[in-house]
């Protein structure tokens, strides 16, 4: 039985993801961030150490479409969001950071809407 909590498994997940992943000006990070209530998302340059653009369920333009802040249809609508910012910025490459959280449900719907909205990873 592991002796650590879930949060900080997470945690340990992520930084061993974050060896590997690396966000430059051409082809940045697409950094998620999934909490109990929320989820959010950011996409990073990190030689730069600069947040060019982010969405989360706590943005203006989504509070009234979306009803509540952790299901996967508020995880589509962020990661639409998330895309078509990063495209009005002219980011069409990014690498994806599901930030230690496993690859289904809510990371997994925010990144197929971001692909279907598009950006590419």
């Amino acid at each position: 039985m592991s002796s650590l909590s879930r949060k900080q498994q997470t945690q340990k997940r992520h930084r061993r993801l974050r060896r590997l992943l690396s966000g430059t000006a051409d082809r940045p990070r697409l950094a998620v961030f999934r909490s109990n209530n929320h989820i959010y998302a950011q996409v990073i340059d990190d030689d730069a150490q600069n947040t060019l653009c982010a969405a989360s369920t706590l943005d203006k333009d989504l509070r009234t479409s979306v009803t509540a802040g952790a299901n996967c249809d508020a995880s589509i609508a962020v990661g639409q969001l998330v895309a078509q910012r990063a495209l009005a910025k002219g980011i069409q490459q990014v690498v994806f950071d599901r930030g230690g959280n496993l690859y289904h449900g809510r990371v997994k719907a925010l990144a197929d809407a971001a692909r279907e909205a598009g950006l590419q990873f």
